[in-house]
């Protein structure tokens, strides 16, 4: 039989392994948790990643051209100046010069920035016809000055400039508007200047008749007041919104080429944003009468 005293030394080998062994336990249990602790924090930061790049949700265009999108800004998802096809003509200034009256025939250069709105370069009481190209085919819009006077003058004005050489139409919407008019192509930019355009009269609103379809306004960010170089056409079904809000100076109407509108109307979509980009090559501006 062992004696007492290798019984105690025996006892306390056995208490010395079980401490050991519930060490070594211990510290696997720690590592364990840590490397859980590890793959719940990756898996988290993967998850707040995902959900932090995909951002909420865009709503849809309201159904009002402005300034900032026909009319809104940047909803739409609108292309860049980067999309923009390489202007037809000559040297553009990038620099804001004073407005001076370009010649019948056109400026010697294209220019996209004033320092003010232009003086008056037509007759009041002319009518013309603005012959659009675009990369789709050729539209025409006819503009009576009596009617809208400031905004005949400066769309005259921008296209003898061939302000509108190159510019996209960035933000379609198939049986609303198909707008265009912004050098940056962005919904947000001008020629630099505003001036004060009209609303329809008062009869017109009456009738719920103001904005014919094919018809051409100017779109603003806050009423007439705003109205720069952006314009947009209206499709058909699209009168029948606008009229419930007449804040748009109408200032012309297609004339010839509606199917060539049409057809860059129909690669819009809800939220304005092109399907596929179109873009004006030339404006050229002609004088029927007055």
């Amino acid at each position: 039989m062992p004696s007492e005293k290798r019984a105690r030394q025996r006892a306390l080998r056995d208490l010395k392994v079980a401490a050991e062994e519930q060490r070594v336990r211990r510290r696997k249990g720690i590592r364990r948790g840590l490397i859980a602790l590890v793959v719940a924090g990756a898996i988290v930061g993967i998850v707040f990643g995902v959900t932090s790049s995909s951002g909420p949700k865009t709503p849809a265009a309201s159904k009002q051209p402005t300034t900032s999108v026909p009319v809104t800004s940047s909803t739409q998802a609108t292309p860049t100046s980067s999309t923009q096809a390489t202007p037809t003509t000559a040297p553009v200034s990038h620099t804001a010069i004073a407005p001076t009256c370009p010649p019948a025939s056109g400026a010697t250069k294209r220019v996209i920035a004033f320092t003010k709105a232009p003086p008056t370069c037509i007759s009041t009481k002319g009518v013309y016809d603005a012959k659009v190209v675009t990369d789709v085919g050729t539209f025409v819009i006819r503009m009576n000055a009596a009617a809208s006077p400031a905004a005949v003058n400066s769309f005259v004005f921008l296209a003898r400039y061939h302000f509108f050489n190159g510019i996209v139409f960035h933000r379609v919407i198939p049986g609303f508007v198909v707008q265009g008019g912004d050098p940056t192509g962005t919904g947000t930019g001008g020629p630099g200047y505003s001036f004060t355009g009209n609303t329809p009269p008062k009869s017109c609103t009456a009738k719920a008749d103001c904005y014919p379809v094919w018809g051409v306004a100017l779109a603003n960010s806050s009423g007439p007041a705003t109205d720069g170089s952006q314009f947009f056409i209206i499709l058909p079904g699209g009168q029948k919104t606008l009229d419930q809000e007449p804040n748009y100076t109408l200032f012309g109407k297609v004339v010839s080429g509606t199917s060539v509108v049409a057809k860059i109307g129909a690669a819009g979509s809800s939220g304005g944003t092109p399907k596929v980009l179109h873009y004006m090559k030339s404006v050229t501006i002609s004088q029927v009468s007055g």
